[in-house]
């Protein structure tokens, strides 16, 4: 039986479809589905590119591992907040491409080795958002090229610092969250990522 088949007592299946707004990237689109039980039910929604985020390693033989991170003032919850390096997805850019320019754009660092985490579906419940994640390593510094409007801090942290800034609610952004989780794993040997050349 496949996943699919398996999952059919809890599928919604399309009615139809109505966009109420589209922006420069975003769009909402309000369905029309049929539930499980037959009922209908209206579903609105963000219709997002996808997006990547970099968690850039700073190893050092003589001390700790540390993380490249940002303070980024964020207008809809109007706080700033401390987040790993991330962007949306150009029109048919990959992702790796896509975590390349992202992390030499904001914070000027470039990789000579990149790994794969996995991806992060950030708010389902109104957003076909994704997030893939990838660990940079070997960082050489260089010069950032923000966009026009784009104003964000550069730091450095112990990996050990940034958990318990998530434990204590100093980091609340979803996606770093979920990045801790993966970089956790990695400090301590419990998971190992595939790593490959820049290209």
């Amino acid at each position: 039986m496949s996943e699919c088949e398996a999952d059919g007592h809890l599928r919604e299946e399309l009615l139809s479809s109505a966009q109420c707004f589209q922006g420069s990237f975003l769009k909402v689109l309000r369905d029309t589905v049929a539930l499980p039980d037959g009922q209908a039910a209206t579903r609105e929604y963000v219709v997002h590119p996808g997006a990547v985020m970099v968690i850039p390693l700073l190893e050092s033989t003589d001390r700790p591992a540390r993380v490249v991170l940002e303070r980024q003032f964020r207008y809809p919850v109007h706080s700033v907040m401390v987040e790993f390096p991330a962007g949306k997805l150009d029109a048919g850019e990959s992702t790796l491409a896509c975590a390349q320019r992202e992390l030499a754009e904001e914070t000027g660092y470039q990789a000579t080795e990149w790994a794969r985490a996995g991806v992060i579906h950030p708010v389902i419940a109104y957003s076909t958002e994704f997030i893939e994640v990838w660990f940079a390593r070997g960082l050489k510094p260089g010069p950032r090229q923000l966009d026009s409007g784009e104003f964000l801090d550069v730091f450095d942290l112990p990996v050990s610092e940034l958990l318990q800034w998530c434990l204590d609610g100093r980091v609340t952004d979803a996606k770093t969250m979920a990045g801790a989780f993966w970089l956790q794993h990695f400090t301590s040997g419990a998971w190992s990522p595939e790593w490959q050349s820049a290209r």
